[in-house]
């Protein structure tokens, strides 16, 4: 196990992490420190301070979910794909019908 310090909203935290995670924790530590100073909260206590960290970042991963499970082909493309589709289709008939009957 190793020990990162980690610099957030001007107040230092030292985590554990496995061997070899250090500059990902490290990296994971500035991602909030980032979220703190974006929503001002450096100012609040270590716990609130953390909580709107949380809060913001929670918010960041419920809408890249509701992206990802939303996302559709616009229409345009659907329809594009369907002809597409439909010419396929068209081609593997003609190539049935050409070949020698067996």
């Amino acid at each position: 196990m190793s020990n990162v310090t980690l610099s957030i909203g001007g107040r230092n935290f030292t985590v554990a992490c496995a061997d070899g995670e250090e500059a990902h924790v490290h990296r994971l530590g500035e991602l909030i420190d980032t979220k703190i100073s974006a929503a001002g909260a450096s100012t609040h206590s270590e716990a609130r301070m953390l909580l709107f960290a949380s809060l913001l970042l929670a918010d960041e991963v419920h809408e890249l979910q509701r992206i990802r499970n939303t996302a559709t082909f616009p229409p345009e493309m659907a329809e594009r794909l369907a002809l597409i589709a439909g010419r396929i289709e068209n081609l593997a008939d003609l190539l049935e019908s050409a070949a020698p009957n067996a």
